[in-house]
């Protein structure tokens, strides 16, 4: 027998060694290279956590499984569970245990079947690997070598994290986390031992867990390795007892869908198309929050639903950070009609007024506005449009930050058209804006007003990037850096972008602090319309600085708030765009936004950035740099370009006699005058301003024989036709043409109006200056004269509109 085995290894290893060698390394590399890459090639489900670890939501994989990806995570209940129950050496053999496979062997010729199989955990993985092929010798003799290969290449917890990750727990559920959510609706570090027992058992019969049948096998096999744990010293008795008396699972949980639209946005944006990715996505989202967003939007939906309104989202920032706290992309349990499953956060919408605290703090930036200074709030025609305030009606002219909080419109354009459409494009492009994908041209002065396109995700981002530029002014010595304006982030342990101190910039990247801190002052204030006409502040005991808008044709209402911790945007209205007469963004979306503030943690206001203001002396009535015929009050803290605003146009220097009647050198004794400033508005403004400022003085009255040497200016202003318009006039239900309004303003309110339609007099006005005429169709010019001679004429042109049209 010595010299047939001498023979042997003689004609092996001396006579065909080259043979050998060359067959000997064939065996070790495709040793080597037995194991898949990667091991698993299942899909996975995409799993969303928020930045506790807590499930927020799952997708079914493609296979129709719930496999949630690998994890590294073992419970220490259930790990101790599975190697007693499957592998109770798993620690100290090399993938394959002989003990085991002799007693597997013992076991089968005993009970005359197969009752075991011998396969360690590491053996089990490489079967699931292998796609559970059938069960026979040649198999298990191959998963056996690949097991000793799988303990080289990957370490015990590693191992035992795949079999975890992929063992079957029943039905379509595979995995250990899987199996914890559908099963008893918590994370796997938080199963009780009767609970880790029962799934440790599980792989070994996945169809024990069937909901009508096989409870008391179920049972009886959590409950004998709850007494072998007990013999192992794993366990004592009192918590055996009290894991034998837990119920076990009826049938499958449904998964958390606490951010549904966020699952659908991660998988877009990170898993779409990509192979063999870990589909675990940790985000930065806040369980509290997100719970509270929900229940709020459930609060507010029959409220909504009852004027038609269906939808809405909102999402809530960490300002710091730009992380996303809270992300909810529609209407929480909404029915299929509303398309619930439509992500509204990222859609397209119309602005309404939700950009105007943008335009205030550009203009106060750039030193071409100061807060309270007067802008023009009349009837307005640019072209073929004609901008209209919520109510219609007109202050003649308002304090700019006036106009601010209460939304108007007409000011907003006019401030704008001083500004430039195309500066506001550019900043609304550097603030993170990218849904303005035309020219400047395109929009034109509606940019300010709803004539463009935003959404909830960009919006919400350059306020919350606004205030992290003012609360970094102190923090960066008064320097900016441009990665303060960022759209916000969901990835959890994403580092925050920042410049290097010693590349921060002495000129801001966009707005200054000042010209923000000024803004969000002001918009503290914001009032809501009442129903009869007036406006009101809307009440809150927080300090927040908030916004809303309102889109044409009632379809969008929004609300934006901040604080110097938190961003805050909601969206309310259709998804199919649908308008609703009660979608505005004062009653439908502000409500929402202040019941979520009530929730969050107060902090305090932002800090005043002293360096970039200086004290300014203000026109108390105009809001202008004040001239030295103006009456001031205190110095005001403000932006330090408010020095080169415009300084008041408003005051007159006017001379009066003793009756307190206008004259002039040529027929007044100078030295009997009385020289006065006066705060004068032209014709058109005055006549809407005084109706709302009763304390509002007209200039006086010239004395008789003095009206010859007074103002060239104009005291008369159209009203109506303002500009050359074309005026469309219906017929009525006789045919017969509709008449059309023409109304005028005069400064003097004894003035007589002579009205004439090309060169033919119809008819003359006192006090209230309006005629109704009916000019044939056709072009005409309208003159008006004043019993001063003042001539005032306007072109117009009546088209007839039919019946039918």
């Amino acid at each position: 027998m010595k010299e047939k085995f001498k023979s042997i290894f003689r004609f092996i290893f001396i006579k065909h060694r080259r043979i050998t060698l060359i067959l000997g390394s064939i065996v070790l590399l495709a040793y080597a290279f037995c194991l898949p890459r990667p091991l698993f090639q299942s899909p996975t489900s995409i799993v969303l956590e928020d930045k506790d670890g807590n499930l927020l939501g799952a997708s079914i994989a493609r296979d129709g499984q719930w496999r949630f990806p690998y994890s590294d995570r073992i419970p220490e209940k259930f790990e101790k569970s599975i190697l007693e129950f499957e592998d109770r050496r798993f620690h100290y053999h090399l993938g394959v245990d002989p003990k085991g496979i002799a007693r597997a062997i013992e076991q089968n010729i005993r009970n005359r079947e197969v009752v075991s199989g011998g396969s360690t955990i590491s053996m089990q993985v490489i079967r699931m690997a292998r796609g559970n092929k059938k069960r026979n010798v040649w198999n298990k003799i191959v998963e056996a070598i690949m097991a000793t290969r799988l303990e080289i290449g990957y370490t015990k917890k590693e191992i035992l994290s795949y079999y975890a990750s992929n063992a079957p727990f029943g039905g379509n559920v595979v995995g250990l986390d899987a199996a914890s959510w559908r099963y008893y609706g918590k994370r796997p570090d938080l199963l009780s031992w009767g609970e880790a027992a029962t799934l440790a058992v599980l792989p070994n019969s996945p169809a024990l867990i069937h909901p009508g049948r096989n409870r008391d096998a179920l049972m009886q096999k959590r409950n004998r390795l709850l007494d072998r744990l007990v013999a192992q010293g794993q366990l004592d008795s009192i918590s055996c007892s009290l894991a034998k008396s837990e119920p076990l699972p009826d049938k499958p949980l449904p998964l958390p869908r606490l951010a549904p639209h966020l699952l659908d946005k991660v998988a877009y944006e990170h898993f779409y198309g990509k192979r063999n990715a870990i589909t675990r996505m940790k985000t930065t989202i806040d369980p509290y929050f997100q719970s509270q967003t929900n229940n709020i939007l459930i609060r507010h939906k029959e409220r909504l639903a009852a004027n038609g309104i269906h939808n809405a989202c909102v999402m809530i920032m960490d300002v710091e950070s730009g992380d996303i706290l809270s992300y909810v992309g529609n209407m929480p349990f909404i029915g299929n009609e509303h398309a619930p499953s439509v992500d509204i956060t990222k859609a397209p919408r119309s602005t309404g007024s939700i950009l105007k605290p943008f335009l205030y703090a550009a203009m106060l930036d750039e030193g071409s506005l100061l807060p309270d200074a007067l802008i023009s709030d009349v009837p307005t025609q640019m072209g073929n449009y004609r901008p209209l305030n919520y109510f219609e009606t007109y202050d003649g002219a308002v304090p700019a930050s006036r106009a601010l909080i209460r939304s108007l419109n007409v000011p907003s354009i006019r401030m704008l058209q001083q500004y430039g459409v195309e500066k506001f494009h550019n900043i609304l492009g550097k603030m993170g804006m990218t849904t303005l994908n035309r020219p400047p041209s395109h929009y034109g002065l509606t940019l300010v007003v709803g004539g463009s396109e935003g959404n909830l995700f960009e919006i919400t981002s350059m306020y919350a990037s606004m205030a992290r530029t003012l609360n970094h002014f102190y923090d960066y010595d008064g320097q900016y850096d441009p990665l303060d304006f960022r759209t916000a982030n969901y990835v959890h342990g994403k580092s925050i972008p920042r410049t290097p101190k010693a590349k921060l910039s002495t000129q801001p990247y966009v707005l200054s602090a000042a010209s923000i801190w000024q803004t969000f002052n002001t918009i503290q204030n914001v009032e809501r319309p009442t129903s009869e006409g007036n406006w009101e502040v809307f009440d809150s005991d927080r300090q927040i600085a908030w916004k809303t808008g309102t889109s044409f044709g009632f379809r969008d209402a929004w609300a934006v708030g901040v604080t110097p911790k938190y961003a805050v945007g909601v969206w309310t209205g259709n998804a199919d765009g649908e308008g609703r007469p009660g979608l505005i963004g004062v009653y439908a979306s502000a409500p929402i936004l202040f019941d979520i503030f009530d929730f969050l943690p107060h902090s305090d206001w932002f800090d005043r950035p002293e360096d970039e203001m200086v004290d300014i002396l203000v026109c108390a009535e105009s809001g202008h740099l004040a001239l030295p015929h103006c009456e001031t009050k205190d110095s005001l803290r403000l932006p330090k370009n408010g020095i080169r605003s415009k300084a008041c146009p408003y005051h007159q220097t006017i001379q009066l006699d003793e009756a307190g009647k206008r004259v002039n050198a040529a027929c007044y004794s100078p030295g009997r005058m009385n020289t006065q400033s006066w705060f004068v508005l032209p014709p058109l403004e005055e006549h809407y301003y005084q109706s709302k400022h009763p304390s509002y003085s007209k200039l006086p009255p010239f004395r008789d024989g003095c009206q010859g040497n007074h103002s060239k200016d104009n005291p008369m202003q159209m009203i109506y036709p303002k500009y050359a318009a074309k005026i469309y006039v219906p017929l009525d239900y006789d045919g017969k043409r509709s008449k059309t309004v023409f109304k005028a303003t005069h400064r003097n309110d004894d003035a007589t109006l002579y009205w004439h339609l090309g060169n033919e007099f119809v008819g003359q006005t006192e006090t209230f200056h309006s005629l109704e005429l009916d000019p044939p169709e056709g072009e005409h010019i309208l003159t008006i004269v004043d019993d001063e001679g003042h001539q005032l004429q306007q072109k117009f042109e009546i088209l007839v509109k039919k019946k039918d049209e």
